[in-house]
């Protein structure tokens, strides 16, 4: 999972992506100042051998 994270004075907006292409399409797009981070769980199937 990809997360967008846009900081502002009075909020955080945060925006949610199931791929890196499609949040990066994304987020060259988006102004202000922005965070692009991946979240990995522990349990995803392709972490297990």
């Amino acid at each position: 999972m990809w997360i967008i994270t846009i900081h502002s004075k009075k909020n955080i907006k945060m925006f949610e992506f199931d791929t890196e292409k499609e949040a990066r399409a994304i987020f060259e797009t988006m102004q202000g100042c922005k965070i692009l981070s991946q979240v990995i769980y522990f349990n995803d199937d392709y972490l297990v051998n």
